[in-house]
C-alpha cells in the first residue's frame, strides 16, 4: 500500500482518489475547502496549493503526486502559473513524481488527428499557459530533478464533469430546452470521459516509460456536437433535441455578464472545425482503453442533477 497526493477534487480529480482507493492505496486529497468524496482511505486535506512549504509537508514520502487542480477558467493567467509552479518545487524538493492533468490548448489549432509528439503552438492565452506549465515541468524532467509526465484530456463528459457539452447541450437536451452551441453541429470532436482520464493517470504514474512525455486519454466518442445530443436524448427518453448554432456575437455579448463564457471566444478552433485525438499509443503502451459512449451517456442520464 502506498500513499498517493491527489490536488484537486473535481470530477477527474475525485475519481482519480477514489481508484487509488478503492484499489486499497492511501489518498491524500488536498483542496483550498477540504473537499472531496467520503472513502475511508482518501484523507481530505484543507490547504492552499500555491504555498510550497505546505505542499513539500503533504507530498513528503508519497509515491506520487497528482496535479488535477483547475481555476476558475477566468483566472488562469493570475492563478494558474504559480499554482503549478509550487506544485513543481515541492516535488522536486521531495523527490516524488509529478503526474499533470492536462488538455489540448497548447497545440493550438490543428489540421488532422492530435497526436502527443506534436509541438506546442498555441494561439490562446490559455493555450500558452498550459504549454508553458508543461515545459517547465519538462525542463525540471531534462535536468534530473523530476520524473513528470502530462495526461492530457479533450473535453469532458461523465457526471459532475464541466465542458463546453455539458454546460450548453446537456443539460438543456436533459431539461428538454432548445440548445445554442457556439460551434459546428456535425464536425468531429473527441470526448473524454473523467473516469478514462483518471485512469490514464494512474497507469502513467505505474509505468517506468511514461515520464518526459505526454499521453492522451483514450476518447469515449469521437461523435459530433449532434450525434452526441441526439443520443443522450435517446438514452434519457427525452424528447429529440432542437440545435441550433450559436454566433460569435451572441457569445460575446453573454460573456458581458458570464466572465467564464468572456473566455470561450478564443477556444473556438477547438469546435469549429473537426478535432480528433489520437491516442493510440497509449492504449498500446499504458493499456487503456475507453469507456463505452452507453456507459458514459447513461451515467449522464441518470445524475441529471450534476450537470
Amino acid at each position: 500500500m502506498s500513499l498517493y497526493v491527489v490536488v484537486g477534487a473535481g470530477a477527474t480529480g475525485s475519481a482519480t482518489a477514489r481508484l487509488l482507493a478503492d484499489a486499497g492505496e492511501q489518498v491524500r486529497l488536498v483542496t483550498r475547502r477540504g473537499s472531496g468524496p467520503a472513502h475511508e482511505r482518501i484523507e481530505l486535506v484543507r490547504a492552499d496549493a500555491t504555498d510550497s512549504s505546505r505542499l513539500i509537508e503533504l507530498t513528503a514520502g508519497t509515491a506520487a503526486v497528482f496535479n488535477c487542480a483547475m481555476p476558475p477558467y477566468n483566472r488562469w493567467p493570475s492563478e494558474f502559473p504559480p499554482l503549478a509552479r509550487a506544485l513543481l518545487a515541492a516535488v522536486e524538493r521531495t523527490g516524488t513524481d509529478y503526474v499533470m492533468l492536462g488538455n489540448t490548448y497548447g497545440y493550438g489549432p490543428v489540421d488532422g488527428p492530435v497526436t502527443e509528439d506534436l509541438p506546442m503552438r498555441p494561439t490562446s492565452i490559455k493555450g500558452h499557459i498550459r504549454a508553458q506549465m508543461w515545459h517547465e515541468a519538462l525542463d525540471a524532467y531534462d535536468a534530473g530533478r523530476v520524473r513528470a509526465t502530462e495526461v492530457r484530456a479533450s473535453d469532458y463528459l461523465g457526471a459532475g464533469a464541466i465542458s463546453p457539452f455539458t454546460l450548453m447541450v446537456g443539460a438543456q437536451v436533459l431539461n428538454g430546452s432548445p440548445v445554442s452551441y457556439p460551434g459546428d453541429l456535425d464536425a468531429p470532436h473527441s470526448w473524454t470521459y473523467t473516469g478514462d482520464a483518471a485512469r490514464t493517470l494512474i497507469a502513467a504514474a505505474r509505468h517506468e516509460k511514461s515520464w518526459g512525455r505526454a499521453w492522451h486519454v483514450p476518447s469515449t466518442s469521437d461523435a459530433s456536437v449532434r450525434e452526441l445530443a441526439s443520443r443522450l436524448a435517446a438514452t434519457a427518453g427525452s424528447r429529440a433535441p432542437e440545435l441550433g448554432r450559436m454566433t460569435v456575437s451572441e457569445l460575446e455579448e453573454i460573456g458581458r455578464t458570464n466572465p467564464v463564457m468572456a473566455e470561450v471566444p478564443e477556444m473556438l478552433y477547438l469546435y469549429d472545425r473537426p478535432n480528433v485525438l489520437d491516442a493510440s499509443i497509449t492504449t498500446a503502451a499504458l493499456n487503456v482503453t475507453p469507456t463505452g459512449t452507453a456507459t458514459v451517456l447513461d451515467e449522464m442520464a441518470t445524475t441529471h442533477g450534476h450537470l
